[in-house]
């Protein structure tokens, strides 16, 4: 038993030391990355700091990148050490797991996104546009102008392809006659997929844009068409001439492959 002392005796020595160390940070939060014994965390607790511990090790480079902290395997410098700053560390519930929350982030660089539904295929699917949604904004860094969405930009490059069309001679005319019915057809999907009358709402917007009301889209959230400018409702510029590109270049090869050609079967000889 006094052995067992001796060697429980050294241990806490270590661990005062440890700790000790790392009061001479002068923080008040260590995250720690593996399990934190109640003797530390009580000399933690002593001098003041919140003790955090099981962070997981995928997670805490991502934490140290948003709070502008460095990780540390030793203690023994304190002067070249970039701490990490959260004007707030609370602990909140979503849905039955709780979780820790640093929020008045110095950089202000850094977001968490929480998704919630009832099945994964609902999840799944919010992802992805969450991602689109993400992939769009990272390529407006780099280009900024936008068009006016909800189908406006549609009809009107509809409307300039039509006017091309009537003035080009021979079956030209034809594919450009048919690449406008297929932007005018992009606004009824649109309508419908919001569960709207489409056959209604694409005929007064045409007579819109006909009587010179050139910024007249769908407004989803009325059911109705509205002034998409007054709106503000806008889609980059970049994603829409990328998509209209490579539905045309698709349609091409579409009409390109006018014939399957089958290999005959190799015949079987005994």
């Amino acid at each position: 038993m006094s052995q067992l002392a001796e060697v429980e005796a050294s241990e806490k020595g270590k661990m005062k030391a440890k700790v000790e160390k790392i009061l001479k940070h002068d923080v008040n939060c260590f995250i720690n990355r593996q399990l934190i014994y109640n003797y530390p965390e009580e000399l933690f607790a002593q001098a003041g700091v919140m003790a955090i511990e099981h962070a997981d090790f995928e997670g805490i480079e991502r934490l140290a990148k948003a709070l502008g902290a460095d990780i540390l395997s030793t203690f023994d410098e304190t002067d070249k050490v970039e701490y990490g700053f959260a004007g707030k560390i609370d602990e909140i519930m979503i849905g039955e797991s709780t979780i820790l929350r640093f929020s008045e982030l110095r950089a202000g660089e850094a977001c968490t996104i929480v998704l919630r539904g009832s099945s994964k295929h609902l999840l799944d699917e919010a992802e992805r546009s969450l991602h689109d949604a993400l992939c769009v904004l990272s390529q407006m860094v780099g280009e900024t102008r936008t068009v006016l969405g909800a189908g406006c930009s549609e009809l009107l490059m509809a409307e300039a392809v039509t006017k091309k069309a009537n003035a080009t001679p021979g079956k030209k005319a034809l594919a450009m006659h048919g690449f406008a019915t297929a932007l005018r057809a992009l606004p009824g999907v649109i309508a419908d997929n919001a569960g709207l009358d489409a056959s209604d709402l694409i005929t007064r917007l045409t007579a819109e844009h006909h009587n010179g009301n050139k910024t007249m889209g769908l407004n989803i959230a009325a059911g109705d068409i509205g002034d998409i400018a007054k709106l503000k409702i806008t889609e980059s510029f970049k994603v829409k001439s990328s998509v209209l590109t490579y539905a045309s270049e698709a349609a091409e090869m579409i009409l390109r492959a006018d014939t399957v050609l089958r290999a005959v079967p190799r015949q079987r000889t005994m």
